[in-house]
């Protein structure tokens, strides 16, 4: 200025801040020949910095390409094997929203050399905009429980890449060679907002609106003497039907028919009915017993537990199951009364997807060969089997943003059927209840139960005669 140097500038943004340093207006035009002189060139005219460009050139690409890799892995999953629409929705969202930023990877060429395509800049700006929506995504869901998993990183380095990108285009204005730019900014803005609909429909109403309900039925039949063997057959028949709007997947079952045997004393004044309650608490595991004023030392044994459907089995929407067991005992064995108590855990298959194959084999807690498994009864363990089994949830975001989950069902005769989805996978210890819990509700998973009881007096008493209309029961008296 004034042949003076008063510094070096590589665009125009560089040279307006010089001038307003030097106490010129920024709103200075640059093209008034009265107020500056070009030579070489004019304002539109600035030494090029091969190297320069170049690298920001291909570090643009690169995080495109990345982006658009990780929009397709986190929803190819979801758009070819979801189980429900709304979610099959967000998968192909977002493998299109890939294809968009492998459009954008491409123009970034462009962008990046002659800038023969007017439109771009704005393509690599819609890209970048979508790679930082994404990986703000994938990093809100990671924070809720901050478990690693290799896709940290690459969605965290992205997510960074992402703000470098958007300054760089926001500082160089690269939708300036848009014809219209309002439209461009409106097109943005309805599509990030319908993305954001088809999340929070896919993610957390469509799964919550279908009722999920299993009834269950269990009873005894009518009882028969094998004579022979002088045992009392009782046939039991179990039920089971998804009468809700949801196939589910069973987790765990199973029946267990028992015999109460008491003493029984007619005098209320000989017993203590605070004192029996206290001795046959918990004779019946979870609950708290049972009190009798008649009736004490009540006591329950097993007569015959076991599965019912079977863990990894799936019963879809209507569909119903009835098992027939018949329970064999002797008739002098001192029960007064019988019960069947049936349970079964299972899950929503909407919310994921269980390695059936997996889970249902069954591991012996005493196979000393099966190591991963293998629990000595001089540990304290009980002779019991395992099932277990990776399950992955239906919306893949969940996936890429948690470490993996399993499902253990644990089985063993009398003693009621346990089930737990969590990180454990019998490597290490396992999760907190509190975690356990909340993996239960993120899967959708129940636990229903039902109970019957009969008297044994009811089951041996003789079946009534059916006569004849007309005819009488009573026998006649002859008067000789």
């Amino acid at each position: 200025m004034g042949g003076e140097l008063v510094g070096r500038a590589w665009s125009a943004g560089e040279l307006r801040r010089i001038l307003g340093r030097l106490g010129h207006p920024e709103d200075l035009d640059l093209d008034d020949p009265a107020t500056i002189c070009w030579r070489g060139g004019d304002s539109g005219t600035w030494p090029d910095r091969a190297g320069r460009r170049h690298a920001v050139t291909v570090l643009m690409v690169a995080g495109l390409l990345a982006s658009m890799a990780l929009s397709a892995v986190v929803g190819w999953p979801d758009a070819f094997g979801a189980l429900t629409f709304a979610q099959r929705v967000n998968g192909v969202l977002f493998v299109l929203s890939g294809a968009v930023q492998g459009a954008a990877a491409v123009a970034a060429f462009d962008y990046g050399g002659k800038r023969q395509v007017r439109a771009s800049g704005a393509i690599v700006l819609l890209g970048v905009l979508i790679a930082l929506a994404t990986d703000s995504l994938l990093l809100f869901m990671w924070l809720e429980e901050m478990e690693f998993t290799p896709y940290v990183l690459v969605f965290m380095p992205l997510w960074c890449w992402s703000l470098w990108a958007l300054c760089l285009l926001v500082r160089d204005r690269s939708w300036k060679e848009v014809p219209q730019p309002r439209r461009f900014a409106a097109g943005v803005v309805a599509t990030a907002l319908l993305t954001g609909v088809s999340l929070a429909y896919s993610t957390m109403y469509q799964p919550a609106a279908a009722p999920m309900h299993v009834t269950l039925k269990a009873e005894f039949g009518k009882s028969r003497v094998d004579r022979s063997l002088g045992f009392l057959q009782v046939p039991v028949t179990l039920y089971m039907k998804n009468a809700g709007g949801i196939p589910v997947y069973i987790l765990n079952d199973s029946y267990t028919v028992s015999g109460r045997g008491g003493v029984y004393s007619k005098n209320p004044a000989d017993r203590d009915l605070m004192r029996e309650w206290r001795e046959s608490a918990g004779q019946r595991g979870e609950d708290s017993g049972e009190a009798e004023l008649y009736v004490g030392r009540l006591a329950y044994t097993t007569i015959s537990s076991g599965h019912f459907y079977g863990p990894g089995n799936r019963l879809e929407i209507g569909e119903e199951y009835t098992r027939k067991h018949v329970v064999q005992l002797p008739k002098d064995a001192g029960y007064d009364i019988l019960s069947v108590d049936l349970t079964i855990s299972y899950m929503r298959k909407d919310r994921g997807k269980l390695g059936v194959e997996e889970f249902k084999t069954p591991h012996y807690s005493w196979d000393a060969h099966d190591r991963r498994y293998h629990c000595a009864p001089e540990k304290g363990c009980f002779q019991q089997i395992f099932y277990h089994g990776r399950v992955r949830h239906n919306d893949n975001l969940v996936n890429v943003t948690r470490r993996p989950r399993y499902v253990t069902a644990i089985w063993s005769p009398g003693r009621d059927p346990e089930s737990f989805i969590s990180p454990f996978d019998f490597k290490g210890e396992t999760g907190l209840v509190q975690e356990e819990k909340r993996e239960l509700e993120r899967y959708g998973a129940a636990r229903a139960h039902v109970s019957f009881e009969v008297s044994l007096a009811e089951l041996l008493a003789p079946p009534p005669v059916l006569l004849p209309p007309g005819y009488s029961s009573q026998v006649p008296t002859l008067t000789p």
